[in-house]
């Protein structure tokens, strides 16, 4: 954000010096001191000032909502780390479940209750409790049961849970930084177009034709009216 501001600062610097330069009085050029020509120094001052302002403004709001973008895509960033981690650690207790349900199964088959209850007793406790209620099942003697415990509505895997939840998170995270780089992006534009504003108000101050320079003027008033209403309807921070 402050390599932003910085070069946002000296882009405004050299929109000055082209100002001033642009503005300097062309040698033997005399101006006309006539109460219209003080009329339209005194729009083109404010106009000026209005552009400057408004530039100010969006180039400060574009730098706000670019620092909201690169926090919320290091936010998701991080959460899908996170995430990616506790699926890993999800997907390897949902192995040791299974493998340890195979070797209870191998034990029962042979009929070693003793291997049996020492496999009951590695169960996990989420699993432990998706076994109870399978085995309340009856799935020895009823065909409809499930195959295992790790298809019952019971057995849960809070590290696979806590994964989904911080995926779900990441992407909503996402969403909003792209959201906040749609909005610095539009600032940006306002940013370019008003230096068109600037430029016009400028350059129609070379003119000595009464007729050219209130066109310049007057089509620089109505895209900075424009501006301004965009501006406005833009969210801020």
């Amino acid at each position: 954000m402050r390599r932003g501001l910085r070069i946002m600062l000296e882009a405004a610097q050299h929109n000055v010096e082209i100002v001033h330069r642009l503005a300097e009085e062309a040698p033997g050029v005399p101006r006309p001191d006539s109460r219209f020509e003080h009329v339209v120094e005194i729009i083109e001052a404010t106009m000026l000032a209005l552009v400057a302002v408004a530039t100010a403004w969006s180039g400060y709001q574009a730098a706000r909502w670019d620092n909201h973008r690169a926090r919320f895509y290091a936010e998701a960033s991080q959460l899908l780390i996170s995430a990616e981690e506790l699926a890993v650690i999800g997907g390897q207790e949902r192995i040791y479940d299974t493998t340890t349900f195979n070797a209870w199964l191998a034990a029962k088959s042979r009929g070693d209750q003793k291997l049996m209850r020492l496999f009951e007793q590695r169960f996990r406790p989420e699993y432990q409790t998706a076994f109870t209620v399978w085995m309340m099942a009856g799935p020895f003697e009823n065909a409809d049961a499930p195959p295992g415990p790790i298809f019952m509505p019971e057995y849960r895997n809070a590290k696979s849970e806590e994964a989904a939840t911080l995926k779900k998170g990441a992407s909503e995270s996402l969403e909003q930084g792209s959201s906040a780089g749609i909005a610095g992006d539009q600032y940006v534009r306002v940013t370019v177009l008003l230096a068109t504003v600037l430029l016009l108000t400028v350059i129609s101050q070379r003119f000595r034709i009464t007729s050219v320079r209130i066109g310049l003027l007057a089509l620089a008033f109505l895209l900075m009216g424009a501006l301004l209403w965009n501006l406005s309807t833009l969210p801020r921070i």
